[in-house]
């Protein structure tokens, strides 16, 4: 019963592509394919990480808490690229992956991360991957890893695609009333492609955010 981002984003985004780990539009299930999901009220408190970014909220730029329990361990394995932009497109990509699983942790969709890092469909989607594990009553422990990215800019350069794979076989949905870990055998379903539009954001130089999010379940290409 794993739980990922599933497609529900892909399906609101172009109304018809799912990425994020399938963007669902709100039929993600138990054991779809992702390992995350939680109850809204009264998560436990789990001891936080540093920060998802490798540094205290008080220490961004931005100011945005990206922190993560200990045991929701997001891995981005990728090399910068050596395009400004497309680098730090590729930077906030990761955090708003991050911002989204800040949500689920903190059992809100109106977190400021999430309204950071996303905006129009991108941030329909984030809200209804959060919103769908609060209203499962499940949250995410184990280990995520992205990897294999890649970036593109649009010709007037106020936009950059990233894309990269995802896999999951590592991370678990786990229950937050009775905190059982929900685990399945591993399988191609573990790994998904993601295509993220990011475009610049208003809220300050250096920044994008999430505009449309794409995911291809099972993705061959990631194992």
């Amino acid at each position: 019963m794993k739980r990922r981002l599933l497609p529900v984003a892909a399906a609101l985004t172009a109304t018809a592509a799912l990425l994020l780990t399938a963007c669902g539009s709100g039929d993600d299930k138990p054991g779809d394919n992702d390992r995350n999901a939680g109850v809204g009220q009264g998560a436990k408190t789990r001891k936080k990480a540093v920060s998802a970014s490798g540094a205290p909220a008080e220490d961004r730029p931005d100011g945005v808490d990206l922190s993560l329990p200990s045991d929701m361990n997001l891995v981005f394995d990728w090399d910068k690229p050596k395009d400004k932009d497309e680098a730090a497109a590729l930077d906030d990509a990761a955090n708003f992956v991050r911002a989204i699983y800040r949500g689920v942790d903190e059992r809100t969709t109106m977190g400021g991360a999430v309204s950071t890092y996303a905006t129009g469909d991108g941030l329909h989607y984030a809200k209804t991957q959060i919103k769908i594990r609060v209203d499962g009553g499940w949250t995410s422990t184990g280990i995520r890893r992205h990897y294999q990215a890649t970036t593109r800019s649009a010709p007037k350069g106020d936009s950059v695609e990233v894309a990269f794979c995802v896999d999951s076989s590592k991370f678990y949905g786990k229950e937050v009333k009775t905190e059982k870990i929900l685990k399945s055998k591993p399988s191609i379903a573990d790994f998904d492609y993601f295509r993220i539009v990011m475009l610049k954001s208003p809220i300050g130089e250096g920044f994008w955010q999430a505009s449309k999010v794409f995911v291809e379940a099972k993705a061959e290409k990631c194992r």
